[in-house]
């Protein structure tokens, strides 16, 4: 545990809270606007089961795209590599997470990384299911055994506002139907894509799920191995190449560990056989990255030198 008590970490928060004017809230999802701009929480969450925290963890947000490292283990565990990666690349990109670009660029047409948003959604797609009520439920009961809490559920405020709002997830879908990367109902995805993204939980949950990554998947209460150590390790290599969106080559040398963060202001950190770190703090920089959760992490990186470079 990189601090030693809760007042410690809780200086650092105090530190990191001081850059969140410097950033905005993403108001252009109306629910998710609704967050409190200098919020900052943070919960460090040991592999021998004891946990530090600071901020009001308690305070719950929805995951967004920390979900896309989530369900691609489910997808690959459903599938395998070669049938996930026929459809989806394994390759970052300097370009904003919801770009349509490389999808008429790429010679092969198809997303570049399960961390974009088109990658996401045909990762996604390939949920296992026969409805999409079916897919849902098999996703959020993953979650409940990934946080070993049974407590977890959808905000059907945010999944609604996310699905009036998702214009351009639409227009990556149609794109991607039109060469078949995805199959089915596009409107069907998108309700089950915004669900997905609207799983709520707080900082511990996601710190918990962090120390599930950070032990290769193998779960730190239940000693269930919930994630096979092959998919747990791809699923951090991509957070590391593809966590942070298109400033995650600058999170790598300044922080320099496994991370994936959503537009809500969530940050799911690693340090591997360590622990796990969730962070929320709503108030974004311009690559859609929680201000003052890098701050944060940043702080705690260079204090106790948790790089794995």
């Amino acid at each position: 545990m990189p601090c030693k008590t809760n007042e410690e970490l809780a200086e650092l928060v105090e530190e990191a809270k001081k850059v969140t004017s410097e950033g905005k809230v993403a108001d252009y999802i109306p629910e998710l606007g609704k967050a409190e701009a200098d919020d900052l929480s943070v919960a460090i969450y040991h592999v021998e089961n004891s946990c530090m925290s600071a901020g009001d963890i308690e305070k719950t947000f929805t995951l967004q795209s920390i979900s896309k490292v989530l369900t691609l283990a489910l997808v690959l565990m459903d599938h395998g590599e070669p049938f996930v990666f026929s459809k989806v690349g394994m390759e970052p990109t300097g370009d904003p997470f919801n770009s349509i670009v490389k999808l008429e660029t790429h010679e092969k047409q198809r997303p570049l990384n399960p961390m974009i948003n088109a990658g996401a959604l045909a990762v996604t797609n390939m949920i296992k299911g026969s409805t999409k009520e079916e897919k849902l439920l098999r996703y959020i009961d993953f979650i409940r055994k990934l946080t070993f809490n049974k407590k977890i559920n959808i905000c059907k405020n945010v999944a609604a506002s996310e699905f009036e709002t998702a214009w351009l997830n639409r227009s990556l879908c149609y794109f991607m139907k039109k060469d078949g990367i995805i199959e089915g109902d596009v409107e069907d995805l998108i309700d089950l894509y915004s669900n997905q993204c609207a799983i709520e939980m707080h900082s511990l949950d996601l710190a918990k799920i962090g120390a599930v990554f950070a032990l290769d998947g193998k779960h730190p209460e239940t000693e269930q191995q919930v994630i096979p150590k092959d998919i747990a390790r791809i699923c951090k290599t991509f957070m590391v190449t593809c966590g942070m969106y298109n400033a995650s080559g600058e999170f790598a040398i300044k922080v320099g560990i496994p991370a994936k963060s959503g537009v809500s202001g969530g940050i799911m950190g690693i340090v591997p056989y360590q622990f796990g770190i969730g962070i929320f703090g709503p108030s974004l920089d311009e690559k859609g990255n929680s201000i003052a959760g890098i701050k944060l992490l940043h702080l705690l990186s260079e204090k106790y030198e948790l790089s794995i470079f």
